[in-house]
C-alpha cells in the first residue's frame, strides 16, 4: 500500500473535484481514486473547487468538457509541440494554440517527471493520444526528435497506458526514419499488462496511427492544408505504414458543404469566391483508399469556422462563414466553443449523409470524431 492511500487529505481532495469531472472518480477503488487525485489535481491549491490541471506534459485529455456530455473518462493527451506548421485553415486548435510552432521548454525533463508521478501514484492505465492539437510529426520533429523521445519513454512505462493513438498528417516521417520498431513495440501489450487479456480477446491493437487526409485533389489540399505534406506523400506514407503492419485509421475530416449548396436560390461554392474542397467523387476516392488499406474505420466531422486566438479569420474562412450563413437560412450558424457551425439538420442531411452512403457502399465503417475518441479503450 502506498503511504498516501489512507492520507486524510485524499478524500478531501476528491471531494473538491469540479462536478463536471467527478464521474471519473465514481465507482473507483480507494487506491485508484487517490492515484487519480494525486496525479491530476493541484495539491497545493486553496481553491474550493479543483479541476485536473496539474500535470506538465501528459495531461487530462479535455479540460473543458463535462463528463456527462463528453464521457472521455480517464485518458491522456500528450501534445509534443506548441503550434503547428501545417497552418490548416479549418484547424480547431487555432482557437487556443499560438500561430507559430515551437518545441516545449524542458520537454524531456517534464515528461520524465510526469511518468515518474504515474509510477509513484500507481495511476491505473488509460488511453494516450499524441497529439490532438499539434502534429507530432511536423517538421520540428526532424530537428528535435521529441516525439521519438516521448514514444520511447512511453514504451518504458507501457503498463501505464492502454491504447496509444498517434494523429498526424505526415505518415512518411515515421517510415523514412527509425520509428517503425517503436511503433510495433508499442502495439504489443506485455503479458503482465492489466489489459493484455482483454485486448487479446477483442483484437484491439495497442497502437493505432490516425492519418488525416480530407482532400483528394492536390489543389484543394494546398488551399486548405497549405503547410501539410502533399496528398501523394500522405498516401505513400499510409501504404508504407500498412506494409509495416501498423494499424491505421483514415480521418476524412473535416467534411465541407459541396456544390450545389443548399441555398435559395441554389448556388455553388465558387459563387462565394473559394475553391471546391471536396466533391462526391473526391470522397469516393478517399473511401476507396480506406477500403484498399483495410483501415480499422474512417473518422469524420463537419467543418467548423474557427475564430483564431488573437487574429482575424483568414480570407478563405471568412468566405466559408458567408457560405455557412447562406446555407443556414432562414436560421443562422451556431456559434459555440469558439467556432461557427452549420445547423444540425443541414450538416446531417447535406454534408454527412452522402458521405456515409459512400462508406456504406464500400463496406467501410465510419465513426464521428467524438465517438472515435470515447470508444478508444
Amino acid at each position: 500500500m502506498h503511504r498516501w492511500e489512507n492520507d486524510v487529505d485524499t478524500e478531501e481532495l476528491v471531494a473538491r473535484v469540479h462536478p463536471k469531472f467527478r464521474p471519473v472518480w465514481e465507482g473507483r477503488t480507494p487506491a485508484a481514486r487517490a492515484a487519480l487525485a494525486h496525479y491530476f489535481l493541484p495539491h497545493g491549491s486553496r481553491k474550493p473547487v479543483l479541476e485536473p490541471t496539474r500535470p506538465r506534459i501528459i495531461k487530462w485529455y479535455c479540460p473543458f468538457a463535462p463528463q456527462c456530455t463528453f464521457p472521455s473518462g480517464h485518458r491522456y493527451c500528450l501534445n509534443v509541440y506548441t503550434g503547428c506548421t501545417h497552418a490548416c485553415a479549418y484547424c480547431y486548435a487555432q482557437a487556443y494554440e499560438p500561430d507559430h510552432a515551437a518545441p516545449k521548454r524542458d520537454f524531456a525533463k517534464l515528461l520524465e517527471k510526469d511518468l515518474a508521478d504515474l509510477e509513484r501514484f500507481d495511476v491505473p492505465p488509460a488511453p494516450l493520444h499524441l497529439s490532438n492539437s499539434t502534429d507530432p510529426f511536423q517538421p520540428l520533429e526532424a530537428r528535435t526528435g521529441h516525439t521519438r523521445l516521448a514514444l520511447a519513454q512511453v514504451l518504458r512505462h507501457r503498463h501505464r497506458f492502454t491504447t496509444v493513438t498517434i494523429l498526424t498528417k505526415n505518415p512518411l516521417l515515421p517510415v523514412e526514419s527509425d520509428y517503425l520498431d517503436l511503433l510495433a513495440a508499442l502495439g504489443r501489450l506485455p503479458r503482465d499488462h492489466a489489459w493484455h487479456d482483454e485486448f487479446s480477446r477483442s483484437g484491439q491493437p495497442g497502437l493505432v496511427v490516425e492519418v488525416s487526409l480530407a482532400f483528394w485533389r492536390e489543389g484543394a489540399a494546398a488551399q486548405y492544408d497549405p503547410g501539410a505534406p502533399t496528398v501523394a506523400d500522405r498516401i505513400a506514407g499510409l501504404w508504407a505504414l500498412h506494409a509495416a503492419g501498423i494499424p491505421l485509421v483514415l480521418r476524412i475530416d473535416p467534411l465541407f458543404p459541396r456544390s450545389p449548396l443548399p441555398t435559395q436560390p441554389s448556388s455553388s461554392v465558387a459563387d462565394f469566391g473559394v475553391p471546391e474542397p471536396q466533391t462526391l467523387d473526391d470522397l469516393g476516392q478517399l473511401v476507396t483508399l480506406a477500403q484498399e488499406l483495410h483501415v480499422r474505420h474512417v473518422v469524420y466531422s463537419t467543418a467548423k469556422i474557427v475564430q483564431p486566438r488573437g487574429r482575424q479569420l483568414a480570407p478563405t474562412m471568412q468566405a466559408w462563414r458567408t457560405v455557412y450563413e447562406a446555407c443556414a437560412q432562414p436560421a443562422r450558424p451556431t456559434f459555440r466553443g469558439g467556432s461557427w457551425r452549420l445547423p444540425d439538420h443541414v450538416a446531417r442531411d447535406q454534408v454527412v449523409a452522402p458521405f456515409l452512403a459512400i462508406c456504406a457502399r464500400h463496406g467501410v465503417a465510419a465513426k464521428y470524431c467524438k465517438r472515435n475518441l470515447i470508444e478508444t479503450p
